[in-house]
């Protein structure tokens, strides 16, 4: 392997960090999943059962209805209580993940509170697009009789494979040498 890095320099390190950087988001995804087993649960004995959507517009694909959602979860589909689970999950998550990328994968020492701002906008614009694409996909999938075990395997990966590729991109840029020093 040290023979390798020392020919391919580049891709040597490509494959590190991509390598640790998968790594990392699927032990740390395995633990979203763990708080997922028991926090809607936890809030809903907190706020009921009660829809959260924004926009909430009510609409049909292949004639079958479902509620528009950005932000939040229709009532059939977790509503408040998995909305707040899910958030908590994605919040602590990401407490345990930035710090594994910034300072094992990527060993930068740029400046920090830029890259968290950074890290943070790029993690909520994926979740808000991951929300939308499970808004429609969910209910669709459902009543065309796709069983709960497949649809989870494919949202599991549509959205945790594109929510990597985004933030692998974003991170790679934040963790760069460089970044946020002025030229």
């Amino acid at each position: 392997m040290d023979n390798f890095a020392k020919k391919h320099p580049k891709a040597a390190q490509w494959i590190r960090e991509g390598g640790l950087f998968v790594l990392f988001s699927y032990v740390v995804t395995f633990i979203k999943y763990l708080l997922l087993t028991f926090l809607p649960g936890f809030y809903r004995g907190i706020v009921g059962d009660v829809e959260w959507v924004w926009p909430g517009i009510k609409m049909q694909l292949f004639g079958v209805p479902f509620t528009l959602a950005i932000i939040g979860n229709s009532l059939a589909d977790g509503g408040l209580a998995f909305t707040l689970a899910n958030y908590t999950s994605i919040i602590l998550g990401e407490c345990i993940n930035f710090p594994l990328q910034r300072n094992i994968t990527f060993r930068s020492k740029g400046p920090l509170l830029p890259q968290i701002l950074f890290h943070a906008l790029g993690t909520i614009g994926v979740m808000l697009v991951m929300n939308l694409f499970t808004c429609i996909w969910n209910p669709v999938t459902a009543a065309f009789g796709i069983p709960d075990a497949i649809r989870n395997i494919v949202t599991t990966i549509a959205t945790g494979g594109v929510a990597m590729v985004i933030i692998f991109a974003i991170d790679k840029t934040i963790f760069a040498p460089g970044f946020g020093e002025k030229k």
